[in-house]
């Protein structure tokens, strides 16, 4: 797992490591066993760590810096990113690189779901209220722990066959989403505004890619009351087994 850093941790304030509980919880309820690569973008690590690791899950966080996928951001809607350190950046950009030349599967959700669209060449919306005016309001960090909207699933999606039909109940904690697709991917699952709210690799992509789904949501705060997306967590477990 990826996880965020903390400029002031627990053990004497150092500069440290920083992930919701609720990540590894989720994992070991589907039968994996979870473990945290720091956020340092060195190669020889992150190659050593993929290698070790039967899956990748890239997890939540701050925002990506958006000179990553843009360099024409309004300074009204730049006034809104809560950059990630450059390092957490560099560092997931290099592990996506690693997993898919590995063949590692990967499960990516909200910031992982949306660097996983920049790694592969696609956009971002820096700020949903600024950039699309009819949007709903997907920050709903007041209610993170509780379904607030429904996503339409694409008919034969693995979102789909997870959620056991086309619409499924989801959080929503976010203020950026993905804007323009990368190539080898497709939208599985939009939001009532037309938000991605899940991506999985497109029909031609498909055999040449490991296993790989990207969520908008968090399953991970949802999964012990919600079995569709403690399924989520079991199905990309599942994934992993089968690299094996």
């Amino acid at each position: 797992m990826s996880g965020s850093t903390d400029e002031r941790g627990a053990e004497f304030v150092d500069y440290s490591l920083s992930l919701s509980m609720n990540y590894p919880l989720a994992v070991k309820a589907a039968g994996g066993l979870p473990w945290l690569l720091p956020c340092q973008p060195d190669r020889e690590w992150v190659v050593a760590g993929v290698r070790r690791c039967d899956g990748v899950l890239l997890t939540g966080g701050d925002d990506i810096d958006p000179k990553l996928y843009t360099r024409n951001l309004p300074a009204r809607v730049a006034r809104t990113v809560h950059r990630a350190r450059p390092e957490r950046d560099s560092f997931e950009l290099m592990l996506i690189e690693e997993a898919l030349h590995q063949r590692k599967p990967l499960l990516c959700i909200c910031r992982g779901h949306q660097i996983l669209n920049v790694a592969l060449g696609g956009t971002l919306f820096a700020d949903i209220l600024l950039q699309i005016p009819r949007a709903l309001n997907h920050c709903r960090t007041d209610r993170k722990d509780q379904v607030v909207h429904e996503v339409e699933c694409a008919a034969g999606s693995m979102i789909a066959r997870i959620a056991g039909k086309t619409r499924l109940s989801v959080n929503s904690s976010h203020h950026q989403a993905v804007a323009r697709l990368a190539k080898p991917l497709q939208a599985t699952a939009v939001s009532p505004d037309g938000i991605i709210e899940a991506m999985e690799w497109a029909p031609e992509a498909r055999s040449r890619r490991p296993f790989m789904l990207s969520v908008q949501f968090h399953p991970e705060r949802l999964f012990a009351r919600h079995p569709e997306h403690l399924e989520l967590f079991r199905t990309f477990i599942s994934g992993c087994r089968r690299r094996r």
